[in-house]
């Protein structure tokens, strides 16, 4: 038992691990973008400039340098310049990282994908919780747009979010569908 307890938590802090480290090592290099002459971090945040899109697949996919004060995808940004909001939403990640801690080591040995889910949120939850620390605002660069209609720029801590959750969300539909089947089963 306690094997297989400590087996769960290593892969549980792997996969956070590799999300954080990931996630820091794509932000360290997108500190490096091409930002206009005069424009400093303090600028970025205060969306007094912007970083200049560097196109991956033109028209689509460009790397552009931006720093978030708001929550994932830019969202609550507007809101989000002062020190009391950042400090509302490091509060947030934190307490969040201790309940998705907890719901992690409470799954059972056959929820893998369950643990995994909760792994990526958490990475990604920490990785933007050491931006807000140490940058006082979280490093996005990652811009999807189709021509001019932009999506919300973003970063890898987001996708490790995005995908946990979506993977939360697959999992429980799938159990359900299981647990449905097995009720309707002819006995």
């Amino acid at each position: 038992m306690a094997s297989s307890r400590t087996t769960r938590a290593l892969v549980f802090l792997t996969v956070l691990v590799a999300a954080v480290g990931f996630d820091q090592g794509s932000k360290a290099w997108a500190r490096t973008l091409p930002v206009p002459a005069h424009c400093e971090t303090e600028d970025l945040i205060a969306r007094d400039c912007a970083g200049i899109p560097q196109p991956v697949i033109a028209g689509y996919w460009d790397w552009e340098l931006a720093m978030n004060s708001g929550a994932a995808f830019s969202s609550f940004a507007s809101f989000a310049g002062s020190t009391g909001t950042q400090v509302i939403l490091s509060l947030i990640a934190a307490l969040a990282l201790i309940g998705i801690g907890i719901a992690a080591a409470r799954t059972r040995p056959e929820e893998r994908v369950k643990r995994v889910a909760f792994a990526l949120i958490a990475g990604g939850a920490l990785g933007n919780l050491i931006d807000r620390i140490h940058q006082g605002a979280v490093t996005d660069f990652v811009r999807w747009h189709i021509h001019d209609h932009m999506w919300p720029i973003f970063n890898v801590a987001d996708s490790a979010l995005l995908i946990g959750v979506v993977l939360l969300v697959v999992d429980r539909a799938l159990a359900h569908r299981r647990n449905t089947r097995g009720r309707a089963a002819p006995a």
